[in-house]
């Protein structure tokens, strides 16, 4: 028993010291994990920054297809197979100057926005194959209003759904 009693104040000291060491392993991976959501949420912060402006970059992109905009963008002295070829140039080197913007928006409003794009640029060759060859600059830019005017505004359809994704980001 004697021998006993010697190890006493190491046995006392090892009792206090393991629920010492818990606590202290369970404090130190509680803060790991907080700081782990520290920096997720610093991402995602910094993440939401990137997405709003790419909404609104796209936004500003649809906005520049619809047709109103779109007519009075170049010279009123060009010929009406000038004015296609210039738009469509215009739409496409906006579009691929924004393409990087696919990485931080939906696919579905990427397809959205692409669908968009293409329909425009469609609306375009179809406005001119209907017209006479003879038709001013003017007129086309009449007709071609018209034919977007009485079919589906898939532009506003495609700023809606953007509008909606970012109220969600935000």
């Amino acid at each position: 028993m004697a021998s006993f009693s010697g190890y006493l104040p190491y046995a006392f000291a090892l009792i206090i010291a393991i629920p010492f060491l818990v606590l202290l392993r369970q404090f130190v991976f509680t803060y790991i994990r907080l700081k782990e959501q520290e920096i997720k949420l610093l991402t995602v912060k910094s993440n939401t920054g990137n997405k709003t402006q790419s909404y609104e970059r796209m936004t500003l992109f649809m906005e520049r297809l619809k047709p109103s905009h779109l007519i009075q963008r170049f010279d009123k002295d060009l010929a009406v197979h000038e004015f296609i070829f210039l738009t469509e140039k215009n739409i496409n080197e906006e579009f691929d100057y924004n393409a990087s913007q696919q990485l931080y928006i939906t696919k579905n409003s990427w397809k959205n926005i692409v669908d968009s794009k293409n329909a425009i640029i469609e609306l375009l060759h179809k406005t001119y194959s209907e017209i006479s060859g003879n038709a001013t600059l003017d007129e086309f830019k009449t007709i071609f209003i018209m034919n977007f005017i009485n079919g589906e505004d898939y532009i506003s359809a495609t700023i809606e759904d953007l509008r909606r994704e970012i109220l969600i980001i935000t």
